[in-house]
This record gives structure tokens, sequence and C-alpha cells, in this order.
């Protein structure tokens, strides 16, 4: 007769004390996560100090929340778990050489509350003397009819060259290297930035503590994050990569994704910038635009 070291009927009994109101998808998720964390603390024999250090390190992340930085947020991104839902919910059909524009995670620092710009606008309010000025532009496409979405919103975010961005740096103006652009008639963006440089993720924190406890290295590849959205199109969340950055291959929170690697080249003739990056965003038409209804 097999023996079980620990109740093998508990499990069983948390997931059956789920009343008959519960969604099925909700009854779903919380089944599968209720299983996994169980079959966890059972395998790997998590003891009560364990387990109460897990709930520090979560509390830790929820008191250093707010508006301005989500470091729960930043906890799921070094174990990669926001990369792989990414991917989950946004996975290509193909490798295709012609295809919409790859999804990346959001990250921790997105403002909601970020201001909209002229197209043209230098969002470099604060200049690090060791920045390296860009141009970025290009045009927001259907992916099928490749015709240009008039008055698409592309919001763009980076961090500055000390690896901070403007809400974690008080040196830097309200919103610096921030802005939310409308594509004119042509279906273009264009503004001046910084060619992003990598920086550490915050080791101030659970998701940097984390990182030590792993003996991991905290740094990001250069990058910009990118929001792009348009009626009756999927939302886009993405982030673009400098080629030339050195942590490409092992980027602390799993986001790189080949299609999402791009080239600043050199600009002529433009006195407030040296380089100039051309990125196209291709969306895809959402199934209730496509079904008509």
């Amino acid at each position: 007769m097999a023996t079980h070291r620990f109740d093998p009927n508990f499990t069983d009994h948390v997931v059956g004390a789920m009343g008959p109101k519960t969604s099925p998808r909700l009854r779903q998720l919380m089944t599968g996560l209720i299983r996994h964390v169980h079959d966890f603390a059972r395998e790997n024999e998590l003891t009560v100090d364990e387990w109460m250090a897990g709930v520090k390190m979560l509390n830790w992340a929820g008191q250093m929340s707010d508006d301005k930085r989500n470091e729960g947020q930043l906890v799921c991104d070094v174990i990669g778990l926001e990369s792989l839902v990414d991917e989950i919910t946004f996975t290509l059909a193909d490798e295709a050489k012609d295809a919409p524009t790859a999804t990346a995670i959001l990250g921790p620092f997105f403002r909601a509350d970020t201001p909209y710009r002229q197209n043209g606008d230098d969002i470099v309010k604060t200049k690090p003397a060791d920045g390296e000025m860009a141009f970025m532009h290009g045009r927001v496409i259907d992916f099928t009819t490749k015709h240009p979405l008039v008055g698409a919103t592309v919001e763009v975010w980076q961090a500055s060259t000390n690896g901070l961005y403007e809400q974690q740096d008080p040196a830097q103006v309200e919103f610096n290297l921030r802005g939310k652009f409308k594509t004119d008639q042509d279906g273009r963006y264009y503004f001046y930035c910084l060619r992003p440089t990598p920086y550490p993720v915050p080791d101030d924190g659970p998701g940097g503590k984390l990182l030590e406890l792993m003996d991991r290295h905290p740094f990001r590849p250069a990058h910009i994050h990118i929001i792009a959205t348009y009626d009756g199109y999927r939302p886009l969340t993405t982030q673009i990569f400098d080629r030339k950055d050195q942590y490409l291959t092992n980027d602390s929170v799993f986001a790189v994704k080949d299609s999402l690697v791009v080239d600043f080249l050199p600009r002529k003739d433009d006195p407030q910038a040296g380089l100039e990056l051309n990125y196209d965003i291709k969306l895809v038409a959402s199934e209730s635009a496509t079904n008509g209804t």
C-alpha cells in the first residue's frame, strides 16, 4: 500500500473549495496555480522560513510600487515571466521576412500620463553631456494592406545615459525622454531622442536583490520603449534594441527578439543629431474590425 509523506488530499481539497459562482477561466487559472505552487512546495520541501522570505519579498515589491515604478513587474521580469507571457500572448505565426512588428514587455517604468508632443519635437529635455542625439522616424502602417494609418498614436520612452528614467532621477525634468506622437497624413511620426545606452535594473528593491541572489548580472541592452495604438487595430507594446549593444544575447529580463534589433546610421546635414533611425511599425487589425463588427 502506497504511503505519502504529505497529505495526498490537501491540494484537491483547496481546489474543491472554489464555489459554483467562480468563472470557468478563473477556475482554470486558479486550479493550475494552486496545483503548481503546492507541487513546488512539496518537491522542494519548502520551510516556513523560506516561505516567509518569499512573502516578505512580495510585500517589499508592493511597498515600492507606485504609478511611476512597478517593482512587482520587475520581479516578474528578472525571472522571465513577463517575456514568456508576452511570447504566449503575441506569438508570431511564422518568422516571415515581412511580419507585423513583434511585441516586447512593457517594463516597470511606463507612465500613463505622458503628454503629447508635436512631430519633430526633441524629447531630450535634460541633455546629458555624454549623449548621442538621434532622429527617429518612420511610418505606422497596416500590416496587410501596407496603407499608412493616419492619426495613429506612437508613445516612446527611454532611460538617460546614466541608466535612469526621469522618475528615478531628480536631475531630469518631468517627462524627460518621453512623448506621445500622432502620425501625419502619410502615417509618419518623427522626433529627436538619444541613442539608447545599456543600464542595470534598479538594485534597491527585490528585483535587484533576486538577481544578486541568483548570481546574475543586472544589465539591460540599449533600447527604446514603444506603444503604438490605432482604432480598430491590436495595440502594440514593444522595444527596439541597438544592434551594437553588448547585452543583446544576455538581457537580464529576456526581452530581446531578433526582429526588434535596429541600426542607428549616420545622419548628414542636421545640426541637432548625428544619427538617425528609420523604423516602421506594422499593426494588425483587430478581429472585430476584420469581421466588420
